[in-house]
């Protein structure tokens, strides 16, 4: 009995200690399970943490990008607005004169490079390398051997020849092909040597004209110039010229940008709430002030270019008319306005220090006409029609020109020319009455303008020159103007003017009409086409061009 309950005591013993085991394994998985658990907290919460911070990042670096995006957009408007204040001061810096000469292409002549199979050496073949070695010996001695070597040699001779003769032809086939090369790189040399001197003398005949005065070659070379002038992107950069010589005046009419080449944006900023970039708008005011600024600009920048330019004394006077294409918005069809108009000398525009001074200001004292609101195209009166500009209108005697059939002006008679002259202002809606033929074979006519407030009594008078009109002649108009108590004083010539008529006439109720401008007139408003062909007899009857 006592043994079978130590058995059950031990089993019972047993029992107990896999219970305090197996708890104890529980135990320990549970407290395994509850690290793991731990863990797997800790590691989300350290992956969440890494993600709210990358995307913390994220949303930083995105807010960088943003911002960056409004500063380079800044950056760039103050940039623009920045060239557009400096048109004028841009140009100062540099010399706008054109070196003919400086534009002669100069060779670019190709490297002569033969192809690698060409620049191979041939060599010829050496007969020892195909004889056999000599006998020796007691070979000498052998029957056959002597006969059975020059028989070797023969063979030896046989090829060598055969070599050399491949090896020549494998040279002259050589020879042939790098001679085809150099005829080839040789044509090449004298199609850019050719083309490279009908360039130079193209160039040394259009300089060699400009200095003997022709008149196309002073306007070539005008448009080159302005053809070389740097703008700012979006500018029309368009310009027709005329060139009177006899009075040295160029005519330019140029393209005028229009109000939207002024930025409507004044600044960028970035809206973080909305994630979007808006603008803030420019006042309407600085954009109209600063479109006044840049076509006043232009225009002291374009005479200075042609005066600075012209180094041979070609130019002096210019008169500047800037327009501007646009579309009528009550028609829908398209316009060209005048927006500003000048006229002045070299000797009065090249006084002035362009990098001192305040555009409109400048303008207004060189007697400029401003539009008054640019921006809205409030169009001023050109000083001069573009298209009363003839620069053709004294013809070289030719065949052809026994054909023409208009009237000569320099061969009617006073009387006729004094008609003729009344019959156009009369046409012009002029109530003009002749009067007596002034000495120099022109007219003295006064007419009367029927228009209320801008009417009144106008003087006119004619000379029909060979020679540059002097100022004296304008002088003696103004003279006359005020003598008869005239509103207005017209001089017309056949030739031209000078530069200190001009300027005498500046801010004077004085118009000066040349030989060009009363051809377009004639046929403009009494349907006559005429010319001006000068009698090589002719003799100005009073020359007070050369007093001048």
């Amino acid at each position: 009995m006592a043994r079978r309950r130590s058995f059950y005591e031990e089993l019972a013993q047993n029992q107990r200690i896999n219970e305090k085991r197996a708890q104890a394994i529980l135990k320990q998985q549970q407290l395994e399970a509850q690290q793991l658990q731990r863990a797997k907290e800790n590691h989300q919460r350290l992956k969440a943490k890494t993600e709210k911070e990358a995307e913390k990042e994220r949303k930083q670096s995105y807010l960088e990008a943003r911002q960056a995006e409004v500063d380079l957009y800044n950056a760039g408007m103050e940039d623009e607005i920045s060239q557009l204040e400096g048109i004028l001061k841009a140009t100062l810096s540099i010399d706008d004169h054109i070196d003919l000469q400086k534009l002669k292409m100069m060779p670019d002549y190709p490297k002569f490079i033969l192809p690698t199979q060409l620049t191979e050496k041939i060599s010829l073949p050496v007969l020892k390398d195909f004889l056999p070695p000599d006998l020796s010996g007691l070979a000498k001695f052998i029957p056959g051997n002597k006969a059975k070597h020059e028989a070797k040699i023969l063979e030896a001779e046989k090829q060598f020849a055969q070599s050399m003769k491949s090896a020549l032809v494998a040279i002259e086939s050589q020879n042939n092909y790098m001679e085809q090369f150099k005829r080839l790189h040789d044509v090449k040399i004298a199609e850019i040597t050719s083309k490279m001197q009908a360039q130079h003398a193209e160039i040394d005949d259009f300089d060699q004209r400009l200095r003997n005065n022709d008149s196309q070659a002073i306007m070539d070379y005008c448009i080159l110039v302005l053809e070389s002038s740097i703008y700012p992107d979006g500018f029309p950069q368009k310009a027709k010229i005329a060139y009177v010589p006899e009075s040295k005046q160029l005519v330019i009419e140029y393209d005028l940008p229009t109000l939207d080449i002024i930025p409507e944006e004044a600044s960028f900023k970035y809206v973080k709430t909305k994630d979007e970039i808006t603008s803030t708008p420019r006042p309407t005011s600085q954009r109209k002030t600063l479109y006044t600024s840049i076509i006043s600009q232009i225009t002291l920048r374009t005479v200075h270019e042609m005066f600075e330019a012209d180094r041979l004394g070609h130019l002096e006077t210019i008169v500047f008319n800037g327009y501007v294409e646009s579309i009528d918005k009550a028609t829908g069809r398209d316009i060209r306005t005048c927006l500003i108009t000048l006229r002045t000398t070299r000797d009065v525009f090249m006084a002035i220090n362009l990098a001192r001074v305040e555009s409109d200001v400048c303008l207004k004292n060189l007697g400029a006409s401003v539009s008054k609101s640019p921006s809205e195209l409030v169009p001023v009166r050109p000083v001069i029609e573009f298209n009363m500009v003839d620069t053709r209108f004294v013809q070289e005697v030719d065949v052809i020109s026994t054909l023409d059939t208009r009237p000569n002006l320099m061969e009617l008679t006073p009387s006729e020319f004094e008609s003729l002259i009344t019959n156009l202002f009369q046409k012009m809606g002029l109530v003009a009455r002749q009067t007596q033929a002034s000495r120099d074979g022109g007219v003295d006519c006064v007419a009367f303008d029927p228009r209320p407030i801008f009417g009144g009594k106008v003087v006119i008078q004619a000379k029909r020159y060979k020679n540059t009109v002097g100022v004296s002649a304008v002088r003696d108009l103004y003279g006359t103007l005020q003598n008869e108590g005239a509103s207005k004083g017209i001089l017309v010539t056949t030739s031209g003017y000078g530069k200190a008529s001009f300027d005498f006439a500046k801010e004077k109720p004085i118009e000066l009409l040349s030989g060009s401008n009363l051809l377009y007139l004639l046929e403009e408003y009494a349907q006559i086409r005429a010319k001006i062909e000068m009698p090589q007899e002719w003799r100005d009857p009073n020359p007070d061009s050369l007093a001048e």
